[in-house]
């Protein structure tokens, strides 16, 4: 397909307010696609705004000033990457700005960098490209990626450079999500939405159920699995009470919520990788866990479960400590000998060949217990004893971790999906992960540091704002959000900066007030900066409407 058609699609999907009309329009969009096999997966990820399979963390890896310069030297000479920045400041959408360039003029040495002619750029050309700029590495590789990216741009028409733009920004925001996609998958190759929806939670890639749904059907989808070293999205819990539980459940599975970061471990019999909550892959930061698998695994599995960082005797150690493991890179014995890490695994979703995504939560932890017995096990208490519950709570806190977790003993394991079945309760809920979309520069001897943060919650494709942050940080750790945050600066204007959202900051709060200061319609009452969710991507942040739920609850 050409990549002119797709952006014609993609302009008409972003014009349309209605739901179920988006949905047949991406339907169309994957009817169209004709019979290459790429050109359909490719456009399944596009859609959304992707370039890889969700399960894969590869990353561009460029950042907004370096696709605004590639978008000013497909634009002529006289236009610089400021002039970029300015328009965007005036404009507020890249895609706009792009769109208002003309592109093509550039000839000679590097115009087509990226193979082909100045016409007909299609979407299996614009994705090999990506590709490529994806994995340039070494010296010289940002001047690489440039010149890739103005390759693409210089090929565009205004409409190709809009899309192109947002895909590169991971900010296509056009109105389809997950669920729009899984619908018109189903709508488009006549299949179950049910069985789509299924092999979504096994597969995490939408390009590949989108084909094997043309090419193989029900009987194709139905034969996709669980496959070890490609994670899958981890089941997430919502905020509830005892009370909750027992009514909906009658009995509750009750085990301790660790303050730790979430994992996924594979072990195909012989080597281990471990993931990341956001499927990132953390296995040569993280040596003690892959030395737990080889001690103590003896088939193939993949199980959920926690790292905890912990003292010389043995005790937690906050949730930050761990953080400091997870971003280690390079000399990873040395952060070994700072901070050691224990594995506690509460989830067994695949052994031996077989899945257990659909096993009863009670089911997959007797399994847990067959491959573990003690040691690296969290235990899980069967009961419908109020009493009993809150001295599990008291056992938790008192040993250092965050609370416990209650959970419906006969539920699935759904992968990505956040619900009813698994409720975490904390002594202290008022808790809010937010998005990261200003800050202000500080004064006297913090003018150096953004030191003021404005926070935002998800609502649908865009970012509401529902206060600022400046409590709780000291000055290195504001030097170390400024060196993080300072590559995400959209535009700046006196002591104010807009920021991409790509940084998540957990926030502790009194209480949610209506206000006419954010676009939310909400704020929060004294605020404070708990850390960086380092976690967690801007689409794994709060909601409004998980905001509007508190408030309402308060």
């Amino acid at each position: 397909m050409e990549f002119a058609a797709f952006a014609t699609h993609a302009a008409e999907i972003e014009a349309e307010p209605a739901d179920l009309e988006i949905v047949d329009l991406v339907t169309d969009l994957f009817e169209d696609a004709g019979d290459a096999d790429d050109d359909l997966a490719i456009l399944a990820r596009f859609v959304q705004g992707r370039v890889f399979p969700a399960w894969d963390s590869t990353t561009l890896d460029i950042g907004p000033r370096s696709c605004y310069e590639a978008i000013a030297r497909a634009a002529g000479q006289n236009v610089s990457a400021a002039d970029v920045e300015d328009d965007l400041a005036e404009v507020g959408e890249i895609g706009a700005v792009a769109a208002g360039y003309e592109f093509g003029g550039q000839q000679g040495l590097g115009a087509f960098t990226g193979g082909g002619s100045a016409n007909d750029l299609t979407v299996r050309e614009v994705h090999e490209t990506l590709v490529d700029l994806a994995t340039a590495e070494g010296s010289g590789s940002q001047d690489r990626k440039v010149d890739l990216l103005f390759s693409l741009f210089n090929r565009c028409s205004s409409e190709e450079a809009c899309y192109l733009a947002r895909i590169v920004l991971s900010e296509m925001r056009i109105g389809v999500g997950e669920g729009t996609v899984r619908d018109a998958i189903a709508a488009a190759f006549d299949v179950p939405v049910d069985r789509v929806e299924r092999a979504l939670q096994v597969s995490n890639d939408y390009g590949r159920v989108a084909v094997v749904a043309r090419e193989e059907g029900l009987e194709g989808l139905d034969a996709l699995d669980l496959e070890i070293g490609r994670p899958v999205q981890a089941m997430l819990a919502q905020a509830g009470t005892v009370t909750d539980a027992l009514e909906s459940w009658e009995e509750a599975a009750v085990e301790w919520k660790y303050d730790g970061a979430r994992v996924q471990l594979h072990y195909d019999g012989a080597e281990t990788t471990v993931f990341s909550r956001n499927m990132e892959n953390v296995t040569d930061a993280l040596p003690e866990v892959v030395e737990f698998a080889a001690e103590h695994l003896e088939e193939p599995v993949i199980l959920d479960g926690e790292v905890v960082a912990v003292d010389d005797a043995g005790d937690p150690l906050p949730f930050q400590e761990v953080l400091r493991r997870f971003r280690r890179k390079h000399d990873v014995a040395k952060a070994r000998e700072d901070v050691a890490v224990e594995p506690v695994f509460f989830d067994c979703l695949h052994v031996a060949g077989e899945d257990l995504l659909d096993e009863p939560l009670v089911d997959r932890h007797a399994r847990l217990e067959s491959l573990l017995s003690d040691e690296g096990l969290s235990t899980l208490w069967l009961t419908d004893d109020t009493a009993k519950i809150e001295e599990i709570d008291a056992d938790a806190l008192e040993s250092g971790h965050e609370g416990i977790m209650l959970k419906d003993p006969d539920s699935a394991y759904s992968p990505g999906r956040r619900g009813k079945h698994w409720l975490k309760r904390k002594p202290d809920v008022e808790t809010l992960d937010l998005v990261v979309t200003g800050a202000e520069w500080g004064e006297g001897r913090r003018a150096t540091f953004l030191g003021t943060f404005l926070l935002s919650v998800r609502d649908g494709d865009s970012f509401e704002t529902i206060g600022k942050v400046a409590t709780g940080i000291t000055d290195e750790r504001l030097a170390e959000l400024t060196d993080r945050l300072e590559a995400h600066i959209r535009t700046e204007e006196g002591q104010t900066v807009e920021l991409e959202p790509a940084v998540v900051f957990e926030v502790g709060y009194e209480e949610i007030q209506s206000s006419p200061t954010y676009s939310a319609g909400y704020a929060l009452r004294f605020p404070r900066f708990l850390g960086v969710r380092e976690d967690k991507g801007p689409e794994d942040a709060e909601t409004l409407e998980r905001v509007l739920e508190l408030q309402g609850s308060q």
